[in-house]
């Protein structure tokens, strides 16, 4: 029996990056189905989250996220450029009003998992956005060579998104009611028969979650 785990996951976090390799291999040496929930990221649905957060958070996330790339052997560096646009203000950061980018990787994230290559889908394009190897992700052909990798056609993608962009902003947002529902409200979280297992950190746990109900080799 193939078992089923969701995970809420978002462009713009640097640990759901960090995760989705991990869950990639899960997938491949497992009977497991990883369904990919996309949300828009937290710096989207409260545009003011970093003016009011503790001022040390940000450079510890820095410094967290780049010794979790090295522990793990994966390439990282923060997005150039970011998929959500942030300007400074009194000190802080504060998401732009136009956001050309995330809504757009979401609503395609969207439209992947609709199509079941959502795991494949966020495995490389988040790897394009976030290994420090291209600058300009969103120019030239290198998106569109990350949706032929992920199996699927970006223009076919693009067309979808623009025809049915308010059905799938309704799902987006139905994805971030569903983790709450869950019992979180960060990603990546992923879900398992209605057990949160928040971070990229808990993929372990999830595992031995999964081996306690009967999970199999494949």
């Amino acid at each position: 029996m193939t078992l089923a785990v969701e995970v809420f996951w978002s462009f713009r976090s640097p640990y759901s990056y960090l995760a989705t390799g991990r869950l990639v291999e899960l997938e491949k040496r497992y009977e497991v189905e990883v369904r990919v929930r996309p949300v828009l990221p937290l710096a989207v649905r409260e545009p003011d989250f970093f003016q009011r957060v503790n001022p040390l958070w940000p450079a510890y996330l820095m410094r967290d996220t780049a010794r979790v790339a090295e522990v793990h052997g994966i390439e990282y560096r923060w997005p150039r450029p970011d998929p959500v646009v942030q300007i400074p203000k009194e000190g802080r950061l504060v998401t732009a009003s136009k956001q050309p980018h995330i809504h757009r990787l979401t609503r395609l994230g969207m439209l992947a998992a609709e199509k079941g290559r959502g795991l494949a889908f966020i495995d490389e394009v988040s790897r394009l956005i976030w290994n420090g190897k291209v600058d300009g992700w969103h120019e030239g052909p290198h998106l569109a060579d990350a949706a032929t990798r992920a199996g699927l056609d970006l223009a076919q993608l693009d067309a979808t998104a623009a025809r049915e962009m308010n059905r799938l902003d309704a799902a987006i947002a139905q994805n971030q009611r569903g983790l709450e529902a869950a019992g979180h409200w960060g990603v990546p979280t992923m879900v398992f028969e209605g057990e949160p297992f928040f971070g990229q950190d808990r993929i372990d746990l999830l595992a031995w979650r999964l081996k306690r109900r009967g999970l199999r080799s494949r």
